[in-house]
């Protein structure tokens, strides 16, 4: 497989911005000028002992850096980043992530995140004032990755679990479960008001946009299929965003293995085949609910 330099200097980005050094740091850090490192983020080519350093500095393989096989993720910001690289181009995203797909979310849903994600974070984290600081960055990543999605309008199809918007609707858009209770009846409305927000779009059909619900269970570790001009990327991430969201915990995994895209597209197609669509899909949405009403 040949190596993408581009690709090289996009991972180098996303691991720093995971990082939360700055790039004057590690520039200083392993001897060269930032303007080098951005160079390099760019897709320039950079010496071997080099592109070690960086990999020693970031914590993560050089054959990560280079793409070689399957690249690994342990830094939520250095993986939504990289979903950020990878939508860029795409013409094309298969999605099973959760209840709520973060690049058809409304605005409202968009408005309570950050809160919600704050919430995930427990109060006795050490070094709690960063992982909050990284909220802050991936909530500018996906606002980076909606107007990017805006703009270039790929095509979409989105599996949901019922199971999961079940337990959506149940609990509400939160990011813990002992919450007061006034926010948890406010959180409870905003998730009914997201779920109807859904099945206006399944029932409207845009162009470009498919979703299915699917009645049975959905596997719990999400993934993403992206079809690029020239090849096809597979993402396995254990983060999400919205309801009981994980930004903290995991390891994602990156490939375009062919066996690895063969399989997941075959899962596709069976879980496709199972979904409801359409004007039925939205009945069921809004049966949903009517059951967690009052």
């Amino acid at each position: 497989m040949a190596i993408r330099f581009d690709d090289i200097g996009n991972r180098l980005k996303a691991f720093r911005l995971g990082s939360g050094l700055s790039a004057e740091e590690i520039a200083k850090r392993i001897g060269i000028s930032r303007t080098a490192l951005y160079r390099f983020e760019k897709g320039e080519l950079a010496k071997i002992d080099t592109l070690e350093k960086l990999a020693e500095m970031l914590n993560v393989s050089v054959p990560t850096l280079l793409g070689v096989g399957v690249e690994y993720v342990a830094s939520a910001v250095s993986y939504f980043e990289r979903m950020r690289q990878i939508e860029e181009n795409a013409e094309h995203i298969v999605v099973l992530a959760g209840p709520i797909s973060s690049l058809l979310g409304s605005e409202k849903f968009v408005a309570t995140l950050s809160k919600v994600l704050e919430e995930s974070i427990p109060e006795n984290l050490e070094d709690r004032a960063r992982a909050l600081t990284e909220v802050g960055d991936i909530m500018n990543i996906l606002m980076q990755r909606r107007e990017s999605y805006r703009k270039r309008q790929p095509g979409v199809v989105n599996l949901i679990a019922a199971s999961e918007v079940d337990r959506f609707l149940r609990n509400g858009l939160v990011g813990r479960l002992d919450l007061p209770p006034k926010v948890q009846r406010e959180r409870r409305e905003l998730a009914r008001a997201e779920v109807a927000h859904f099945a206006e779009i399944v029932e409207n059909e845009p162009i470009g946009v498919q979703i299915g619900i699917v009645p049975d269970t959905l596997p719990h570790t999400g993934f993403q299929i992206f079809r690029q001009p020239d090849r096809q990327v597979l993402t396995v991430s254990p983060f999400r965003l919205g309801e009981q969201p994980n930004v903290r915990v995991g390891v994602a995994m990156i490939t375009s293995a062919p066996e690895a895209l063969s399989l997941h597209h075959k899962a596709v197609d069976q879980m496709w085949k199972r979904a409801l669509k359409g004007a039925q899909a939205a009945e069921y949405l809004r049966e949903m609910i009517k059951r967690h009403e009052g």
